[in-house]
């Protein structure tokens, strides 16, 4: 008869060590990475090849923040302008296709194009038609120009009834901030224009814009000597 080799473990007692030593589930938000956790407020970098976003630790973030570099990833400024007075007339907006009073429009560096996008029950869809009119706008409005491709959107909305029908609400912003309007619309939108829920929210979000934004067109300089 062969000696015991050792102490002899029940099943019961080997589950218990098992538990013991398995890892602590994860929980919350993780970076998408490198697994490190986030904050709920987080940066994002864009994937140009999917056009999807990753959430990012700010470690990861600041790889990719240089502008020129020709890597597939590019991390999502965190600036908002204000275009106050854009002149953008109903044939104008007409010319987008755009169905609804409410669109975000980004430079695609894959496509070597500018996109628009609106929001609605499906989420956001593309116009796919030529943008000729926002080429013309730009050409009247070069500031219009300074969004940076892939990672920066104009967020544009037509004036409301009673509004001055000449000028649109514009606003450079983050491109993950249109895509947080259009998924909260997308639980909201009913019917054909979006219904009372929708456009509440709308007025909120740019509510929140317009507090973060500054003028894209820096005010003249006082005159010396003005009275």
């Amino acid at each position: 008869m062969s000696a015991p080799t050792g102490p002899t473990r029940s099943p019961v007692a080997t589950l218990l060590r098992v538990n013991r030593n398995r890892p602590e589930p994860v929980t919350g938000e993780r970076c998408d990475m490198c697994a490190a956790p986030v904050g709920e407020e987080h940066q994002h970098v864009v994937n140009l090849e999917s056009r999807g976003l990753m959430c990012c630790c700010r470690a990861c973030y600041l790889l990719f923040t240089e502008d020129g570099a020709r890597l597939r990833y590019r991390a999502v400024p965190e600036r908002y302008l204000s275009f106050d007075g854009l002149p953008l007339s109903a044939r104008t907006w007409d010319e987008f296709r755009i169905p609804v009073g409410l669109a975000f429009l980004f430079r695609n560096s894959a496509q070597e194009r500018t996109v628009a996008f609106y929001p609605g029950p499906a989420g956001a869809t593309e116009s796919e038609l030529p943008l000729d009119g926002w080429t013309t706008l730009v050409a009247a409005v070069p500031e219009l120009a300074v969004v940076r491709p892939d990672v920066e959107a104009l967020l544009v909305r037509r004036p409301g009834p009673g509004e001055d029908e000449g000028t649109a609400s514009c606003h450079l912003v983050p491109i993950d901030a249109c895509y947080e309007l259009v998924g909260r619309l997308r639980t909201l939108w009913r019917g054909f224009d979006g219904g009372q829920e929708a456009h509440a929210a709308i007025d909120a979000f740019f509510e929140r814009v317009r507090a973060r934004s500054r003028p894209a067109r820096p005010e003249p300089a006082a005159v010396e000597g003005s009275s």
